[in-house]
């Protein structure tokens, strides 16, 4: 009987042991990374079925999961494909591929937090890092005219000027962030900012049309762009990327990064120049460094910081009259003016976690700019037929200026979340002390009888303007979100600024900045408010109204004025939203409509002698629609179709003794169109092709609405190759050789066309390397 009874348990063991074995449960920990930036991804869902339970990653992309090997993990995070795997399959590294919609559906720009798109009660769209990677941008124009409702001038070598729900405009109306800070202090605002970023350190651009003035402050108007940078990879990665064009244009990008243990380095940088331009006077020298270190204090510590600097010389070429642009004759009139740009930025940034619902962040910041030049756009003939009729032809007036500053500021933030109707409150604060001092002296310039300016003197003790502002920009913000019944969130925000110049003036009250010293303050206080509603999981609908306010600039209020006169702008904006998935998310269609008025509108008046003078205007109104659709009819292929319809209307305008209202304001297109479809063969991977078409219809070139500019339709080809970390690609911009200017004005001085770039082919050559990735191929 004992002997039966062993010889019955010991086949019982025998059967269960393997079942045991393979049903003890183990922990597994790892990382999920960005299968295309390597970067670790924060608030991915690891999910269980069979034991309802899982996990979601930290801040570094970590995770751990108790489970039996057999168990199958669904990974899943917004923007990504999902992965199904088994616990004993699980790489050390999980490497999520971004989904092929073109609509990004994680911003942080929205409300200073990673959340869903579809719970932003804002018209905001994302220029993902797959695009940027397809697309092999020569100058960020190239990136953000594909989202909706903008247009950014290419003003060649990386200058520009931009139009979001505003006219063509190289006014304060656009802020400019990277990682949630301005680029440039309020008040110092440049239309060329954007040539002072590192294009190499990118890794997604979100913008926000409309006023953001009550989370980001003053100058965004028109809209916020806010450049997410790279961060440190999970892994040792490298890339370094050579390319030029039939129009001169070289450059070479270095990017590498990693991570040792609780250390994460990355540097990215790149070098561009030009020679021999299709036009004179257009030769470029770029270089944009920026090293980032992390630091993992514990778990709920993490400490950041970067340093950027840009060094940037350019030829300014100038506009062409009607005669050169139509003829297609490119030469320059300009032999000398030039553009010289040095920027260093720096922050330092610590994040505490202290619970899942509550987090704080503390940010330092330093900034270093000067701007020198000899501007083409101040250089005014001595001879007019109307103004100077016995003036001098062979005599011009010019400048030679320096504009810098130097920023010390602080950002205090703090977000907590409740349990009550998934209530959350960010509050913040921040300092910006920017000293800006500003030094112009005039030049005497020849002008041959052919019309160029060949050469100029400095004329000694000749000093236009010389003074010092101390900037100081003190704000606090605050923003509720509440979800008080299902499907249903409301977002309201209020921000407060204030701007103290004390400006100090150098020369007397009869030089031609003869401002006499005074301390000017403007304040303002920002509302929005908001509210989303989901329909159903694939549809949804917003609304809001914001305020917008807008200070007189440093230089539009004391530059070649004897007593400052402008006064602040502020702006009204009302908007409603939808967005809706159809055809199992193959197809994405995003809507907004807005009316927004403006009151003082700060609006530039060129004078007889071809200066330009800055004046307030009574009101103007600014209406539109804007669209994006994403169509991803089979997985290989995608449609992207974005643009906008606009109205922008004088409500109450005068000027020089002209009554202007009613009409429509000056270089302000109605409809705006980008349109592209992308081949992503899965039977050759790596390879892609695709074509591109931008459309302008016709616009007024003045005020007067005397002369219209037809417009222009503009195709772009592209097409990449990408094999074992190798990389190929051939870029055919304007393949039609379309003759066309993104920038068209008129005054009695005649006609001024920016010329768009004729056909030409970039072409370029790449390595990627991503430590472990392809040694299994």
């Amino acid at each position: 009987m004992k002997k039966a009874t062993i010889i019955c348990l010991m086949a019982f063991m025998a059967i269960i042991t393997p079942q045991l074995i393979i049903a003890q449960t183990t922990t597994v920990t790892g990382k999920v990374v960005d299968g295309q930036t390597q970067e670790p991804l924060v608030g991915v869902n690891l999910w269980i079925e069979s034991k309802t339970t899982g996990s979601i990653t930290n801040t570094n992309g970590e995770f751990a999961l108790t489970a039996t090997a057999s168990d199958i993990v669904k990974i899943s995070f917004i923007g990504y494909e999902i992965q199904e795997l088994t616990i004993s399959e699980l790489p050390p590294i999980i490497r999520l591929e971004p989904s092929i919609a073109e609509l990004s559906k994680v911003v942080v720009s929205a409300s200073r937090n990673q959340q869903d798109r579809a719970e932003a009660p804002a018209a905001i769209a994302a220029v993902t890092a797959t695009t940027i990677d397809d697309t092999r941008a020569t100058s960020l124009d190239q990136l953000l005219n594909k989202t909706p409702g903008v247009f950014m001038v290419d003003l060649g070598n990386e200058q520009h000027s931009m139009s979001i729900r505003q006219p063509l405009s190289y006014k304060s109306l656009f802020l400019y962030l990277e990682d949630g800070l301005p680029i440039r202090p309020t008040g110092v605002f440049n239309h060329n900012a954007l040539l002072e970023m590192n294009q190499a350190n990118i890794r997604q651009i979100e913008v926000i049309r409309g006023p953001s003035s009550s989370l980001y402050g003053s100058e965004a108007i028109g809209g916020a762009v806010n450049f997410i940078t790279l961060r440190p990879t999970s892994i040792p990665t490298a890339s370094i990327r050579l390319q030029g064009n039939t129009l001169g244009y070289k450059r070479v990008d270095l990017k590498t990064a990693t991570t040792i243990g609780k250390l994460g380095l990355a540097f990215s940088g790149y070098y561009a120049n030009r020679r021999n331009g299709f036009r004179a006077h257009s030769d470029l020298d770029k270089l944009g460094m920026t090293f980032k270190g992390t630091y993992k204090v514990s778990e709920k510590d993490f400490l950041s910081a970067d340093v950027t600097m840009i060094d940037y010389k350019s030829d300014m070429t100038g506009s062409l009259d009607s005669a050169r642009f139509y003829s297609r004759e490119y030469s320059s009139l300009h032999t000398f003016t030039n553009r010289a740009v040095w920027a260093l930025r720096s922050k330092v940034q610590y994040k505490r976690y202290w619970t899942d619902q509550a987090k704080t962040s503390a940010t330092i910041f330093f900034r270093d700019n000067s701007i020198r030049q000899i501007p083409s756009y101040r250089v005014k003939d001595d001879w007019s037929p109307w103004g100077n009729p016995t003036g001098n032809k062979n005599l011009a007036h010019g400048e030679s200026n320096n504009n810098s500053y130097k920023s010390f500021g602080a950002l205090v933030q703090h977000r907590q979340e409740f349990d009550f109707w998934q209530t959350a409150l960010t509050v913040g604060a921040s300092i910006d002390v920017s000293p800006n001092t500003y030094q112009a002296n005039y030049i005497s310039i020849v002008k041959n009888d052919e019309g160029v300016y060949t050469d100029y003197v400095n004329e000694v003790d000749s000093m236009l303007t010389n003074y010092e502002v101390g900037l100081v920009n003190p704000a606090g913000y605050v923003q509720l979100e509440m979800t008080p019944f299902r499907n249903f969130k409301l977002v309201a925000a209020a921000r407060y600024d204030a701007f103290i110049y004390n400006y100090n003036n150098h020369l007397p009250t009869t030089a031609f900045s003869g401002a006499p010293d005074n301390v000017d303050q403007f304040w303002a206080l920002t509302p929005k408010v908001g509210v989303t509603y989901k329909i159903a999981k694939t549809s949804g609908v917003y609304a809001n109204f914001s305020q917008g306010f807008v200070p007189p600039q440093i230089g539009e209020l004391y530059r070649g004025v004897s007593v400052p006169v402008l006064k602040p702008a502020t702006y009204n904006n009302f908007e409603l939203g939808s967005w809706i998935n159809l055809l199992k998310g193959k197809l994405h269609l995003d809507l907004s409509l807005y009316l927004m008025d403006g009151f003082n509108e700060i609006i530039s008046v060129r004078q007889d002698n071809g200066a330009s003078i800055n004046q307030n205007a009574g009101q103007t109104r600014h209406m539109g629609v804007e669209y994006g659709v994403y169509f991803s009819p089979i997985k290989d292929l995608s449609i992207r179709v974005t643009g906008s319809n606009a109205a922008h209307v004088f409500i109450d305008y005068k000027e020089s003794g002209n009554d202007y209202t009613g009409n429509r304001m000056a270089q302000a297109p109605t409809w705006l169109l980008n349109a592209e479809i992308t081949y992503k063969p899965r039977f050759i991977k790596g390879f892609r092709i695709s074509l591109e078409m931008m459309h302008m219809n016709q616009y007024y070139m003045d005020a007067a609405n005397t002369k219209t500019y037809p417009g222009f339709l503009v195709f772009n080809g592209r097409v990449g190759y990408t094999i074992k970390g190798f990389e190929l690609w051939c870029n055919v911009m304007n393949f039609t050789n379309q003759l066309y200017s993104p920038n068209a004005s008129l005054s009695r001085w005649g006609e001024r066309l920016t010329v768009g770039n004729p056909i030409h082919l970039n072409v370029g050559v790449g390595y990627n390397f991503v430590a472990g990735m392809y040694k299994k191929q």
